[in-house]
């Protein structure tokens, strides 16, 4: 039984390598082209680049189409072995229904270890450095024309603090503060052109600070207090990843990241939908592996004429496809519908399992 399982082990993964490497060229292609626009728009960003920003962006396209990989390559062993009576002779060996979706369960966890290592740490770590490569030969990274906002508590004040890019340098540039009281009043502004994070983590260290405060008297009127300063250690509970996620789309960030910036619009009163949603798809997402082995193990129980494999691989791919889309529908959906977030990055995966055994439980264990 061990050999058994070591064949089918070698097979899929072999299959699945295949078609993720297939998917990873012609997404680097598309990408590639797209790229190419930026090339010599500045004497730094040449084709080298491009190429190198390109590349560090495929870890992020194997994240999200490993779920689908896993099901194309697995359904292509199982039909194949169906097809040649393979499988015919592993079940007359001792191989029933449960081993065998026992043996497709074993293997579609490594694909969940591995699904969840690459969009945890290995694709947002090539993101940012394909960010750093871009922003040193393009000039800065910016979220639109008004840049990022974020928003603060300190005391009984809030604070609303605009950062306009991220320089290639790492440093925040044109920096906005905004502080009002408790009644919603302003009573400081501070604009400074750029700004560092300090090593203790808890500051931002600004430069060429323009600082105006307005005092109120008793009898309504409103004095103004400007002030110039060449630096000034503003002390903030923003951390470098929070401006990050502010600037980057949800969906780069790492699953602890998003939970730290969901935690943070919580607590300064801002609405956190999208970054829940995103935050239980990251948790939801790798387990989509299991849900796509069991999906294909019915494939290894159909009886194929010759050629017709073809059509199965094909009706694969498109489940497969079907699945992206409805995740993504789902996720836009739940935004605009404010559905809770668990059970919109969920409802793809529920849908799916159910699919898949339904089919298991009809075609393997009826029939």
């Amino acid at each position: 039984m061990n050999t058994l399982r070591r064949f089918i082990f070698r097979e899929v993964v072999v299959s699945v390598a295949f078609v993720t490497l297939a998917f990873l060229a012609l997404f680097f292609f598309f990408d590639m082209v797209d790229e190419l626009r930026w090339v010599g728009r500045t004497a730094g960003y040449q084709l080298s680049y491009a190429v190198l920003f390109v590349a560090l962006g495929l870890p992020k396209h194997l994240y999200e189409l490993l779920p689908i990989t896993v099901l194309i390559g697995t359904i292509f062993v199982m039909a194949r072995l169906a097809q040649s009576s393979e499988f015919t002779i592993m079940r007359t060996s001792g191989l029933g229904p449960w081993r065998a979706l026992g043996t497709l369960v074993t293997l579609g966890c490594a694909f969940v270890v591995l699904t969840f290592a690459v969009g945890d740490y290995i694709a947002p770590m090539s993101e940012r450095a394909a960010q750093l490569v871009k922003a040193r030969q393009l000039g800065q990274i910016s979220t639109g024309a008004t840049g990022a906002w974020l928003k603060e508590k300190q005391g009984g004040h809030s604070l609303a603090v605009n950062v306009r890019a991220i320089g290639s340098d790492g440093r925040l540039r044109g920096v906005h503060i905004f502080e009002f009281d408790p009644q919603g009043r302003i009573t400081a502004t501070l604009t400074a052109e750029h700004g560092t994070f300090d090593d203790s983590g808890d500051a931002w260290t600004l430069q060429q600070v323009q600082q105006s405060r307005f005092e109120r008297s008793p009898d309504g009127q409103v004095r103004v207090q400007r002030a110039h300063q060449p630096t000034l250690l503003w002390p903030t509970r923003i951390s470098p990843d929070m401006v990050a996620a502010a600037i980057l789309k949800p969906d780069k960030m790492a699953t602890i990241e998003l939970f730290r910036y969901i935690r943070h619009l919580k607590a300064n009163g801002q609405s956190a939908q999208r970054y829940e949603i995103e935050f239980w798809r990251k948790v939801f997402y790798p387990l989509s592996c299991l849900v796509m082995v069991v999906l294909s193990l019915p494939f290894a129980y159909l009886h194929f004429r010759s050629g017709g494999i073809a059509g199965y691989v094909f009706g694969g791919v498109m489940a497969g496809i079907s699945f992206f889309m409805l995740n993504n529908v789902f996720g836009f959906a739940g935004n605009l519908q404010n559905w809770s977030p668990w059970l919109t990055a969920a409802a793809p995966g529920l849908i799916y399992s159910f699919l898949s055994l339904a089919a298991f439980g009809w075609l393997v264990l009826r029939r």
